[in-house]
């Protein structure tokens, strides 16, 4: 069993490396479709499985595009961690759709939506000079 402090520099480091490859290395298509950032990754305290969490912007059908994607290189995303990122053993890889941005602005809106609602009350609710 790996150290916490192991297995978040995995972790970083599988971020890292994922990233790069997003950028330069898959070549499918459907990748393309929506703008893709990793958000976060999730290593097993063996060090045997990650969970790479993903935010994807674009449409419905943009996200599942990227994510059928995602899950068909699947395989050349491991081999190339294996090569670039020195383990005893390559973890297994999946991929997950983060949506916690897509909520956290949904709950921005709202907020902001309550805040003019308040200011315009009080401002109906002032005595007219």
């Amino acid at each position: 069993m790996a150290t916490n402090r192991r297995v978040s520099r995995v972790a970083e480091l599988i971020r890292r490396e994922v990233s790069q490859m997003l950028l330069n290395g898959i070549k499918d298509d459907r990748v393309g479709t929506g703008m893709v950032s990793v958000t976060d990754v999730d290593v097993s305290g063996d060090l045997q499985h990650a969970k790479i969490y993903v935010s994807i912007y674009g449409t419905d059908e943009a996200r599942e595009e990227t994510m059928a994607g995602l899950k068909s290189a699947t395989g050349y995303v491991r081999s190339e961690l294996g090569s670039r990122v020195r383990l005893r053993r390559t973890p297994e890889v999946i991929f997950l759709e983060d949506r916690s941005i897509e909520r956290g602005n949904k709950v921005l809106s709202l907020l902001n939506q309550i805040k003019d609602r308040q200011k315009s009350d009080f401002q109906e609710n002032q005595p007219s000079d």
